[in-house]
């Protein structure tokens, strides 16, 4: 993450702000350990190491703050990071951290702090897209045929080839998302994602390719496929290397 000196800004917004309800624990899930190292922490770093991202905001339960700052940033040396607290639901936290946002920010990216692989490739590309557009939504086709259901009862099946799962970061011009989430307040709409409080205003969203890697962490079912996933990086990054030496 580089110091943007009053230049016009790419910020992002990470909810890491979740319980570990669904993962049957008494500690936040973004606090798991993947190969030694915190959930969150993967997740920032991929941020914190791109030469596109000029700001971090990280939005936290509240009472989590100490350990937050002591357990994370702390201890792998992340700096400059600012936090944002946690609010009822999802759509209120990410709110709080648009707040935060330095008024230089032009592009703002919302981002799972439970999606730790995602790639500097996407990243870069939803801000490029997002500059051109003003939207973007990072996705990727589903491969499961598709049932809308009814009380038990199937009532159609949307064709597969306009089905398309989505994932973060979502990313837009940073006036274009705060009118949409004030937008949303007012008329006391709740999006499942921040694209919908886009769509809701009216404007056109732009879906850009993702990658099934790019997982959300959720049940404890994920964490065996997160495994799987940095041990094929870690396998990936060797062979890199063999064939430089070789």
């Amino acid at each position: 993450m580089k110091n943007s000196r009053g230049e016009i800004m790419n910020s992002v917004v990470i909810v890491a702000a979740g319980s570990g309800r669904r993962m049957n624990l008494d500690i936040n899930k973004q606090y798991i350990k993947l190969d030694e190292k915190e959930m969150i922490a993967h997740t920032i770093d991929v941020f914190y190491s791109n030469e596109n991202i000029d700001e971090i905001i990280v939005c936290i339960r509240e009472e989590e703050e100490y350990f937050f700052e002591h357990e994370i940033l702390d201890k792998y040396d992340f700096r400059d990071i600012k936090i944002a607290y946690g609010g009822k639901e999802r759509q209120d936290s990410i709110y709080n951290g648009l707040k935060q946002l330095d008024p230089n920010s032009n592009i703002v990216l919302i981002h799972d702090g439970a999606r730790p692989f995602v790639s500097h490739a996407i990243i870069n590309e939803t801000i490029e897209v997002a500059k051109q557009k003003k939207a973007a939504v990072v996705g990727v086709p589903v491969r499961d045929t598709i049932k809308v259901v009814e009380n038990g009862v199937v009532k159609s099946t949307p064709a597969r080839e306009t089905l398309w799962s989505a994932q973060t970061p979502q990313t837009f011009d940073k006036d274009l998302i705060i009118k949409a989430y004030k937008n949303a307040y007012e008329k006391n709409f709740y999006g499942t994602d921040d694209s919908m409080l886009v769509e809701f205003l009216g404007q056109e969203v732009t879906m850009v390719l993702g990658s099934y890697e790019n997982i959300k962490i959720t049940n404890p079912e994920d964490i065996n496929v997160a495994e799987q996933i940095l041990d094929l990086r870690k396998k990936s990054k060797v062979g890199k290397r063999m064939k430089k030496i070789g």
